[in-house]
């Protein structure tokens, strides 16, 4: 029965709720009034309360199905949808580690058994401390470890490759340890297989070699494995006497000396690109007129003013002065000289009238020749009362602080073969004059200031002829014309050195060669070269230049893109780097390195994980020696935290005894340590002070040197050459400073991205604090007594010194020089 509106009014029922017959009748009725078109007011009403029922029912009807559809799929989800997307565009981030994540896989029970066998096998002395444990267990693929002097930490890399060796399976092709020079890399291959040895592990000499090795070794194959290089020489191993290895790149890489052989080339390459290149031939006339006139003197130097009062006197004898001169020379076969015109113009000099010899019209200057030092001093012109020589030093005087024509004063029979060869255009000879850069200490040959300033700029990871193009001189500067000579010279060089049968090349060419700026090259290398990068430990990483760590950074990175294909098979998965140094130590700058890269090791190797260890213990000196050597080299910027301590049993603390200058006193001392059987280390700073020394000391040179190469306790050698070494007893000859001011080493630092911004002199600021370093090394090989000898400081001097950081206050310096405090 359907169900109505319990509200809807009787007359609004509808008529099946009616009796038959009125229904009947009310259909009837309706039916008329709907053809008469009448109203009916009950029959509206009636169909209006159906439309309503109908209506509702639906709607009813309609509403419940699709409300409980509705709230049956609301129930069963809800959706809320907000946008937290940037409107920014954001590329991946990129992966610039250059190692893979992973770690060695070192458990407690391995350690511990590995600690239990280097105690049974290892004397006690050699048992490392808990840094250096901290060391030789580094699981991480990056680590640094700060190793002052005396650190011991040639025990601790053997012990490291030991670990990767024999107890984890590496194999020894995967891994490099890299040393300096010929020296030390001899030393550690001695360790290595000794140690190896006591674990049942031997290794011969050649396989112990082939591990330790210098970066030069390591570069010379890879470029050798080359097509057509096969038999590519180093223009750094030429040499008329080759010992063994000395193919292989074993080189000390602060080489600086240019052998005949090497000579050879740069003359042959000067001269055809002389006779070529009419540039070049334009920027080497001044250079040598500027190298070979005579410097002025100011008129106001007391020798100008002491000889100034005989000029006429002078000019009254200088023909009779010239033909003596002259006579001598042509007797020596010295003169006339090929290429300068005799003629004796004339020169005024304060309105008196002076001679020279000769003429190069090439340079533009007249000839004077000077008194040969081989000749007799004594000599005299008759009726003369000065000696020749003396007549020459007078003349010689007054053309340097009056003469202001481009002069040429040539002061031996030497130096007159050297330019007679120049001008002769001998391809056997080279430019024949010395030159010296603004910086350098001292002149050199023209050829060998090439090698050098083109050397200093390659080592900082710089292209000689880009460098120079963004070089700037003063117009006048005759540094200007060096330097674009040099940029033409260099590439003629390289291209001259590639050109000979078998090829030649330098070492730095190589390392740029697989360096960042193209690593395409790498992909070019077998894996088995390539491999020995994989593991790869650095002993004193404080001197590595910016051309070095180019090249590891791309090898590390070829490595890693190489992936596991290039591991199957091996135990030595992956790759690390392990740099061992001493910002301290960093002493080498000169040459082009940088102890930035250790200083910011993280920065500069990225990696996902690094370990720091900090070798604290200083197993070699005494503690007045190291507070002394840390007074001196505080100032300079260095990494934090560092502070030694001496090792082992209680020595006796003798201060670091500083004195003036006194070779004969310096001496006296140094003869007593000897004779008491202790050994001596002597350096010094300039190699004049060695022949000053050495009259005093010959006797105990000459006794020493008479003893068998073990036995001998007596070494002489530069601040820089005894870097590694040690003694009982150390005698430090002359001060540690920075005297000069380099402009184009400024430049090039700068371009290097090396010093802060704000310093407008880079280099010289490192240089500085390199001074104070140079101190600390040699300080530092002390065992038991240092004895520093320096130079009383004039007085309105300023400079930069090592020895201005002495505290004679303090208990580790004993200051008995004659002036303190100034």
């Amino acid at each position: 029965m359907p169900q109505h509106p319990p509200d809807l009014p009787p007359e609004l029922r509808p008529l099946a709720d009616m009796p038959l017959l009125k229904r009947l009748a009310a259909r009837l009725f309706g039916h008329g009034l709907t053809r008469l078109r009448a109203q009916h007011r009950f029959s509206w009403l009636h169909g209006q309360a159906d439309g309503f029922r109908s209506g509702h029912e639906a709607g009813v009807e309609y509403g419940y199905r699709e409300g409980k559809a509705d709230g049956i799929e609301e129930g069963r989800q809800v959706l809320l949808i907000r946008d937290f997307r940037s409107d920014e565009h954001r590329a991946p981030i990129i992966d610039a580690s250059l190692f893979d994540d992973w770690r060695l896989p070192l458990t407690a029970e391995l350690k511990k058994r590995i600690k239990a066998d280097v105690a049974r096998l290892l004397p006690a002395r050699s048992q490392p401390s808990a840094a250096q444990w901290k060391m030789i267990f580094s699981d991480t693929p990056s680590t640094s470890v700060i190793a002052g002097a005396g650190a011991g930490k040639s025990t601790s890399l053997v012990l490291r490759i030991l670990l990767l060796t024999h107890y984890l399976g590496f194999e020894l092709s995967s891994m490099t340890v890299v040393t300096f020079t010929r020296e030390s890399r001899k030393d550690f291959i001695n360790k290595l297989m000794e140690i190896l040895s006591l674990w049942g592990q031997p290794l011969g000499l050649k396989e112990a070699q082939a591990v330790v090795r210098t970066f030069h070794s390591r570069i010379l194959p890879m470029v050798r494995s080359l097509p057509g290089f096969e038999r590519l020489q180093a223009f750094e191993n030429l040499s008329a006497r080759k010992g063994p290895g000395d193919d292989e790149g074993d080189s000390n890489p602060f080489e600086l000396r240019i052998n005949d052989v090497q000579r050879q080339q740069l003359n042959a390459c000067y001269h055809r690109l002389y006779a070529r290149h009419a540039r070049f031939r334009e920027l080497i006339a001044p250079l040598a007129r500027h190298a070979l006139q005579l410097k002025e003197l100011e008129r106001d130097h007391p020798d100008v003013q002491k000889r100034v009062a005989v000029t006429e006197l002078a000019a009254k004898r200088d023909e009779d002065l010239c033909d003596v001169v002259e006579d001598l020379w042509f007797r020596a076969g010295a003169w006339p000289i090929k290429g300068i015109e005799p003629n004796r113009q004339t020169v005024e000099i304060n309105g008196a009238q002076f001679h020279c010899h000769g003429y190069i019209a090439e340079l533009g200057a007249w000839v004077v020749l000077g008194f040969d030092p081989r000749e007799n001093p004594q000599m005299v012109r008759p009726g003369a009362k000065l000696s020749v020589r003396a007549e020459c030093a007078v003349k010689r005087t007054l053309f340097q602080a009056f003469c202001r024509k481009p002069l040429i004063w040539l002061d031996s029979y030497e130096e007159s073969k050297r330019v007679s060869s120049s001008l002769a255009e001998d391809a056997t000879a080279g430019p024949g004059f010395d030159y010296k850069v603004k910086g350098e200490l001292a002149s050199s040959p023209l050829l060998d200031c090439f090698v050098t300033a083109a050397g200093f700029i390659e080592n900082l990871g710089l292209d000689v002829t880009n460098a120079v193009g963004q070089m700037s001189f003063a117009e006048d500067d005759p540094d200007r014309s060096f330097f674009e000579a040099l940029s033409i010279f260099w590439k003629a060089l390289e291209d001259h050195l590639l050109d000979q049968s078998p090829p030649i090349m330098t070492y730095n060419r190589m390392f740029s060669l697989f360096g960042e700026n193209t690593p395409e090259n790498l992909k070019l290398l077998d894996d088995a070269l390539l491999r020995p990068m994989s593991h790869l430990m650095i002993d004193e990483f404080q001197d590595v230049s910016p051309q070095i760590v180019s090249w590891i950074r791309a090898s590390l990175r070829e490595i890693r893109s190489r992936g596991p294909a290039m591991h199957v098979g091996r135990g030595a998965q992956h790759s690390s780097l392990l740099c061992v140094g001493d910002d301290w130590q960093s002493i080498y700058g000169w040459r082009g390195s940088s102890p930035k890269y250790f200083m910011e090791f993280n920065k500069e190797f990225p990696s996902p994980a690094t370990t720091r260890v900090m070798l604290g213990e200083n197993y070699r000196s005494h503690q007045h020696i190291i507070d002394a050597a840390e007074h001196i080299v505080k100032s300079a910027p260095a990494i934090t935290g560092k502070k030694a301590k001496a090792s082992g049993n209680a020595k006796t603390l003798v201060p670091v005894a500083v004195r003036d200058r006194d070779d004969a006193g310096l001496a006296q001392q140094l003869l007593t340590h000897y004779n008491n059987g202790q050994s001596v280390l002597m350096l010094y700073r300039r190699s004049s002070d060695k022949y000053l020394i050495g009259q005093y000391i010959q006797s105990v040179v000459n006794l020493d040197s008479s003893l068998p190469p073990a036995a001998r306790r007596l070494k002489q050698l530069t601040y820089h050459s005894a870097k590694g070494l040690q003694a009982d007893a150390v005698f430090l000859l002359g001060d540690c400073q920075h005297l000069t001011r380099s402009p184009y080493k400024n430049q090039v630092y700068r371009m290097a991205g090396l010093g802060k911004d704000a310093d407008a002199e880079p280099y010289d600021s490192a240089q500085r604090d390199e001074a104070l370093r140079l101190a600390y090394v040699g300080i530092t090989r002390a065992v038991s007594h240092c004895y520093w000898y320096v130079e009383r400081q004039e007085a309105g001097v300023k400079g930069h010194k090592a020895s201005d950081r002495i505290a004679g206050n303090r208990p580790f310096f004993d200051d008995q020089r004659g002036v303190k405090g100034e």
